[in-house]
């Protein structure tokens, strides 16, 4: 199969130095593209600013915003199979941020932000019979959330996972698909958890 995988943050910018951003290290998409290649597809990782080397045999486009992150996305998108949406990507971007570094002010600053693109909404509007596998992170009432999202998106698996696994090695998710209900929550290393969710891509391509 050929698999888009996205990953990492997206950073969006006040001015040409400070931006917003979040604590994603990538570890997680970067994990879903290598074992996905050790398993011989063919994979195009679309990754925001990380601390990560791009895994062997892997395909990578590095971005940095929301809209680069969409647009690269949706390139990828008309040649692949499937589509993991691993990144966290910032919802809010500022709506006129400065060209030039703008000096420390005193007192209040007022920024004035808007919604980026939803990136896994865009592609499951166009995904025909590909198949897109959403993330949702939580840190309340995730089952729900995450259920919602699936709707929403019109993904086909859905990986629920908390803030405890931002930044590091290990994750306890949970999968969703409208067939098969919620798995049992599963412990592990960010590879060993990637293995498990390229392996329930497989089989969600093998019964269509």
């Amino acid at each position: 199969m050929k698999i888009l995988v996205s990953a990492g943050p997206t950073r969006e910018y006040f001015d040409s130095v400070r931006f917003i951003t979040n604590a994603s290290s990538g570890r997680m998409g970067y994990a879903i593209a290598r074992e996905a290649a050790r398993a011989g597809h063919e994979v195009t990782l679309v990754s925001g600013p990380v601390a990560l080397k791009a895994p062997p045999g892997v395909t990578l486009v590095p971005v940095t915003t929301a809209e680069q992150m969409a647009d690269a996305c949706k390139r990828a998108f008309r040649q692949a199979d499937a589509a993991v949406m691993a990144a966290a990507v910032c919802d809010e971007r500022p709506t006129d941020p400065a060209r030039l570094k703008k000096p420390k002010r005193s007192g209040r600053q007022r920024v004035v932000l808007e919604s980026t693109e939803d990136i896994a909404a865009a592609l499951g509007r166009r995904k025909g019979r590909r198949l897109l596998i959403g993330f949702a992170m939580e840190d309340h009432d995730g089952l729900r959330h995450a259920e919602a999202k699936l709707r929403k998106k019109k993904c086909d698996l859905i990986v629920l996972n908390g803030l405890d696994s931002l930044g590091g090695n290990k994750a306890v998710v949970a999968l969703f698909s409208s067939e098969s209900g919620w798995s049992e929550p599963m412990a592990g290393t960010k590879t060993s958890i990637a293995r498990l969710i390229v392996r329930r891509i497989e089989a969600l391509a093998a019964g269509r």
